[in-house]
């Protein structure tokens, strides 16, 4: 069973970003341990996301796309079906005449996630892809 309760240590920062990250937490109406926590995990997900290709991760996939390409829409709702196990769920916004915005939520393993994204993002028509990933601890 996890020990409980919180682990103390210290660390030698240059004054200079001690004082901006300082700036930057009170600004945020955090604590210093709080934000330091927060950039811990961000800093962990982020390895996670670039070296450990098998973790799992949730997120969202969101992608602007042209609708006037031929097939396109068509397409990544089949993506959608045949990936039901990645992909959880989906919106679909109407941005404009021409372009559509494509919001998909996903669970799975960060190589499956990616593979995903790299696949939609060279797709004719795609404008543009961000990924919003978090992988899971």
């Amino acid at each position: 069973m996890p020990r409980k309760g919180v682990k103390r240590f210290c660390a030698s920062l240059p004054p200079s970003l001690l004082e901006e990250f300082d700036s930057a937490v009170e600004a945020l109406g955090l604590d210093r341990s709080k934000a330091v926590q927060q950039a811990m995990r961000t800093f962990l997900g982020e390895y996670r996301w670039s070296y450990q290709p098998a973790a799992l991760a949730v997120g969202a996939l969101v992608v602007v796309y042209d609708h006037e390409v031929k097939g396109l829409g068509d397409m990544i709702t089949d993506v959608q079906h045949e990936m039901k196990g990645l992909i959880t769920s989906s919106m679909h916004v109407h941005l404009d005449e021409r372009r559509c915005l494509e919001i998909v939520a996903v669970r799975g393993q960060v190589e499956e996630i990616k593979r995903l994204a790299e696949g939609l993002s060279a797709r004719r028509g795609v404008e543009q892809l961000r990924s919003a990933v978090i992988p899971m601890t």
